[in-house]
């Protein structure tokens, strides 16, 4: 049978200190140091830093899919929007407009249209107008379309506020429609382009952010969205890109309003349903990208009808607000096609042109699309801003009298067959 024995708790004197030996386990530590995994946030956690991994994955995620997923990844999530008609019944809203898309408003033409528009405001016509067979085959089908709209055809009175759908919108479908036929041969893009008559054109974007007032997610910052919802009298589509009007750098200085307010107070109302992202016609289509657009005053907005409720100072902001709005959600929706977006800014401008009338006034509007980064994420260091260029109001013509058209404008058809024979 073994003995017992007592051993002792604290350690013997003599043993040698623990500083003057060394660790197996340390020394294989430090010679081989285990590469352990960074610390990432949780991505169902309610945390700031799990929100900003969320974001930061969705938005890797949006840059590898192809056009036709990017486009269904950020219209994916459905809240409330501000929802902006171009022909609003807003007061001053051109501002505002300005604001909320970072576009820059030039008075006048670019560079490539100045001679026709000095000889506008000189009074001249165009010096070539009487030996230029093109110029005037196209004045004289100018001539008849009006006379065929206003004296040849016989048309029983118009319902309330229809005048312009009825009576206008015929005559610009047909001088379009002749227009663009009659120049194929000077510009054969033309050839290639597509027409489309009373289009639906929406772009959805952010900008800015707010404070949720309300709810369960009370207290939240929620960017602010927008979305123009469009409707074009016509608009040419074509295969190539027109070029840029000025270069990219030139936006840099150019100037845009700010607005303090939120934009309920200008007013426009908030709703919810499909954010939409379209150029007026789907994706494959070869066509993608934008020549002119045609728009049409409606009686609401009419010029005589603005003077009787003393609100003629509104005309030609309203025409301006018109053109911007339009411009900006087509000339955006274009550069979405392509793939660029509000984390893949572009890396050329996109181009496109206006026409706005109420068939006897014409105004003339061109957009150049420099960013599309709005975002407050990405709008933070981007000294890009688009730009707008816009005329006044011009009259064609002063009347229809026993079959001839009276006091016909040379240099409004000029800036028109200018506007169409634009070209890369």
């Amino acid at each position: 049978m073994a003995a017992r024995t007592r051993l002792s708790l604290l350690f013997p004197k003599n043993l040698p200190p623990f500083r003057n030996q060394k660790l197996v386990h340390t020394e294989a530590a430090a010679e081989n140091p285990v590469a352990y995994p960074p610390v990432i946030p949780s991505l169902t956690a309610k945390s700031k830093s799990a929100r900003r991994r969320q974001a930061e994955e969705q938005v890797e995620k949006i840059r590898a899919s192809t056009v036709q997923e990017k486009l269904d990844l950020i219209t994916r999530v459905q809240r409330k929007k501000f929802v902006i008609y171009p022909q609003t019944f807003a007061i001053n809203p051109d501002k505002w407009f300005q604001h909320f898309t970072k576009t820059a408003y030039i008075p006048g033409l670019p560079e490539k249209f100045t001679p026709a528009r000095e000889q506008l405001e000189a009074g001249e016509s165009s010096p070539s107008a009487e030996e230029d067979e093109a110029f005037m085959d196209i004045r004289s089908l100018v001539t008849r379309v009006i006379l065929q709209e206003h004296w040849h055809t016989k048309k029983r009175k118009v319902f309330l506020y229809k005048k312009q759908e009825q009576v206008v919108g015929p005559l610009l479908r047909n001088l379009v429609t002749g227009l663009t036929y009659s120049l194929a041969k000077y510009n054969p893009l033309l050839l290639l382009s597509s027409l489309d008559l009373n289009p639906q054109v929406n772009f959805y974007w952010r900008r800015g952010q707010r404070i949720i007032p309300k709810g369960h997610r009370k207290g939240r910052l929620e960017p602010t969205r927008f979305q123009v919802d469009d409707h074009p009298h016509s608009q040419i589509r074509i295969t190539q890109q027109l070029p840029q009007f000025t270069p990219m750098e030139a936006s840099y200085t150019a100037e845009v309003p700010e607005i303090t307010y939120a934009p309920n107070l200008m007013p426009l109302f908030r709703r919810q349903y499909d954010n939409n992202i379209f150029t007026g016609a789907k994706l494959p289509d070869p066509a993608c990208y934008g020549h002119t657009q045609f728009h049409l005053v409606p009686d609401r907005y009419h010029r005589d009808r603005m003077a009787r409720i003393q609100l003629s100072d509104q005309v030609e902001v309203f025409l301006r607000a018109n053109g911007l709005a339009s411009l900006f959600a087509w000339t955006g929706a274009q550069a979405m096609y392509q793939g660029f977006w509000n984390h893949e800014d572009v890396t050329r401008p996109f181009v496109s042109q206006a026409v706005i009338t109420d068939g006897k006034f014409f105004s003339f509007f061109c957009y150049q699309l420099n960013t599309v980064a709005l975002s407050v994420e990405t709008d933070a260091n981007n000294p890009r801003k688009n730009l707008l260029w816009g005329t006044e109001s011009m009259q064609l013509f002063e009347s229809v009298q026993d079959g001839e058209v009276v006091g016909l404008n040379d240099g409004v058809i000029k800036l028109l067959v200018q506007f169409l024979l634009n070209q890369p």
